[in-house]
């Protein structure tokens, strides 16, 4: 499996991250290349200039004083612009995600919102998967298709099948989940982004269930990276939040200009939590993918079990394309149950440590029926999921205790 020791992000401002330093010969030392938790760490965040406070303050404010009509300090004036402390969140997401610029919003169907009435005009086409998380989907399907927005459907783990839909009309957009929410299929990013360059369209990827410590589809071809924050870069199931990341400067200035206009911006304190679940990410993120390959192996012994879908098994169809682009495999296992749905309703309420609710990401472990709770808006339509399916967000308890509660409940 890969890693990448990154380094990156826009600097300057408020807590920024170290800028380079002037060389003897006039000309600019770029720094040492920092691993990624120590980016996850410092990465917009050094200390306080006034109080030299080590976290980064919560600018819990509105408005800034200026210096005169026009003087802005930092270049801030209004927080729904800029903040000091959503600029710090910020700077960190481009860094971990290797991008040239970060925006977080208060939601991530708020950044997805951004990005999509960005780039897209009426009249455009976008792919989206067979398989997308349902809020994705009904704000394309039922949200910009008044808008007149079209999209067309798509196995997104069937490179042929994206290029046949590529080659039969012109496409301004790929939207790409790897893994998917909630079948946990693997898209090849680096084959896809080719694949959508060559007919003029740019790839998103949503890297929420990867999270850029496992995964960093921006330096395998992607255009932006989108992320639900309140997940596992938040981490502790205690903030909503989004964030889109950018290579290209001029991409990142026209999103810029629509979030400002529309105003779906990060609060400084959503952001200072945001900003204190990543310190953790590595760490927890080890914890979790551990847990969940043990937790994928049992269940894969399990008579109850019918399937299990999760891209660390060997038997899995994206196995081999997830250890070529994945640090590790992520903390989200889903199966099915043999007796079916009703049974798997039942499992879903006998739980005692995997707690019964929606989301994902956080460090308690979660249970959920996605056809009746997350996935319940695209019932009826092409990305309509089986009756039989559980999804589970391993969290970072004792694993062996984990177990045990799965076993009692099946």
């Amino acid at each position: 499996m890969t890693s990448h020791s990154i380094a990156g992000g826009s600097k300057g401002g408020p807590g920024g991250w170290v800028p380079p330093v002037a060389g003897g010969s006039g000309g600019v030392v770029p720094p040492r290349q920092h691993g990624f938790e120590t980016l996850a760490i410092h990465a917009g965040q050094e200390p306080d200039p006034v109080t030299g406070a080590v976290v980064p303050p919560i600018y819990q404010v509105s408005t800034f004083k200026q210096d005169g009509v026009g003087g802005l300090r930092g270049g801030y004036e209004y927080s729904r612009s800029a903040n000091p402390t959503r600029t710090a969140l910020e700077q960190c997401l481009a860094a971990l995600e290797a991008g040239s610029r970060a925006l977080a919003f208060a939601s991530g169907l708020a950044a997805e919102d951004c990005l999509i009435r960005t780039v897209c005009s009426p009249g455009d086409h976008v792919l989206v998967p067979d398989d997308a998380y349902g809020g994705t989907y009904r704000l394309f399907a039922r949200v910009f298709a008044g808008w007149g927005l079209s999209h067309g459907v798509v196995p997104i783990s069937d490179l042929s099948a994206v290029r046949e839909q590529l080659a039969a009309r012109a496409v301004t957009m790929v939207w790409v989940e790897t893994p998917t929410n909630p079948l946990l299929n693997i898209a090849d990013i680096r084959a896809l982004a080719r694949a959508a360059h060559e007919a003029g369209a740019m790839l998103v990827v949503d890297n929420t269930f990867a999270s850029p410590y496992l995964q960093q589809p921006l330096m395998l071809g992607a255009d932006a990276v989108v992320h639900s924050t309140t997940k596992y870069l938040g981490g502790h199931s205690d903030v909503v939040g989004g964030a889109v990341v950018v290579a290209d400067d001029k991409l990142a200035e026209r999103i810029a200009f629509t979030q400002n206009a529309t105003g779906g911006v990060a609060g400084p304190f959503d952001s200072w939590l945001t900003l204190r679940g990543i310190k953790t990410l590595a760490v927890r993120m080890d914890r979790h993918c551990r847990n969940a390959m043990r937790v994928a192996q049992m269940l894969a012994e399990h008579p109850a079990v019918a399937e299990v879908l999760y891209p660390g098994l060997p038997s899995h169809p994206g196995h081999k394309t997830a250890q070529e682009q994945m640090r590790a495999f992520g903390g989200v296992v889903s199966f099915r149950m043999a007796a079916g749905e009703e049974a798997a309703v039942r499992t879903c309420g006998r739980t005692r440590l995997f707690t019964l609710g929606e989301s994902l990401g956080g460090v308690e472990s979660l249970i959920e029926h996605p056809g009746r709770m997350t996935h319940a808006s695209v019932t009826g339509s092409a990305l309509e999921v089986p009756g039989d399916l559980i999804r589970l967000s391993v969290g970072i308890e004792d694993c062996d205790d984990l177990l045990d509660d799965l076993r009692q409940a099946l």
